[in-house]
């Protein structure tokens, strides 16, 4: 532990490390905040490089607090004890479980993802609400999917908000960025077929073989998916809307697409 408890909001450290609430300073230093203690024992046990762990002990006081502090003493982490009002500066939303940690990012390059022979994965192009990009990952947790590849990203995979939303499944799901172009072209080099989500998709979701190689892609809510998804052998495929909404939250269809996947791959 650090000797001393940090009580102010105007130390160094603690400025440099909520200056990580803002995307361009997370690219640029290659670290990113995880707020929650569930999160910050998940990460550690994904292997992910903790910088530093900020702990307000009078607040990190739950089960699942004193299993990550454990993890984290385990693993040798730097720990710095701060106030509440600090951890309260540096943490995001209003759970507070005393812990918030700095992480160095992974590489987010296509080149890292291994996939096995038949592959699941799921593309998310240009969301734009960090909160849909972590319940993606966490229905892509769920389901078994075995990369997501955020395509011409409007917010970054860690995000704080992105991190939360995910339950820190984003730290057991292979995860990549990429332009859509680049995207496509990496999905085809590897015979990955591509299903598409659409409004106006031509089959209905559940009459397409999920069963061998396949990428599952969603759009932005706000725009749908850009044009370069309507190319020669990209199948487009729709929900059906039995009521007055056109679309469903792309978070709610890509849980829907990922268990279609799962039920036929497990030959139910």
């Amino acid at each position: 532990m650090s000797p001393a408890e940090i009580a102010s909001t105007a130390n160094p450290r603690i400025k440099s490390a909520v200056g990580l609430r803002e995307r361009r300073d997370r690219e640029e230093r290659g670290l990113a905040l995880v707020d929650g203690a569930r999160e910050i024992g998940r990460a550690i046990a994904a292997g992910i490089e903790i910088v530093e762990l900020y702990v307000a002990s009078e607040v990190a006081t739950s089960s699942e607090a004193r299993t990550a502090l454990a993890a984290a003493r385990a693993a040798q982490v730097e720990i710095t004890t701060v106030s509440p009002a600090v951890l309260a500066r540096l943490a995001f939303g209003d759970r507070s479980d005393g812990l918030v940690a700095t992480i160095r990012t992974p590489s987010m390059s296509l080149d890292r993802l291994t996939l096995p022979p038949l592959p699941l994965v799921a593309v998310a192009e240009a969301i734009e609400k960090p909160g849909n990009l972590g319940a993606i990952l966490r229905s892509a947790d769920g389901a078994g999917v075995d990369a997501l590849i955020a395509a011409d990203p409007r917010t970054d995979l860690f995000n704080p908000n992105a991190i939360r939303a995910s339950l820190g499944t984003i730290f057991s799901v292979p995860v990549a960025e990429a332009t859509s172009a680049e995207t496509i072209g990496w999905l085809t080099a590897r015979g990955i077929s591509i299903v598409v989500a659409r409004v106006e998709g031509s089959v209905s979701y559940d009459q397409v073989d999920y069963r061998g190689p396949v990428a599952i892609v969603l759009g932005s809510e706000a725009d749908g998916l850009a044009a370069a998804w309507d190319a020669p052998g990209i199948q487009a495929v729709h929900l059906p809307m039995l009521g007055i909404a056109d679309s469903l939250n792309v978070s709610a269809a890509a849980a829907i697409l990922f268990y279609e996947a799962r039920r036929q791959r497990d030959g139910a």
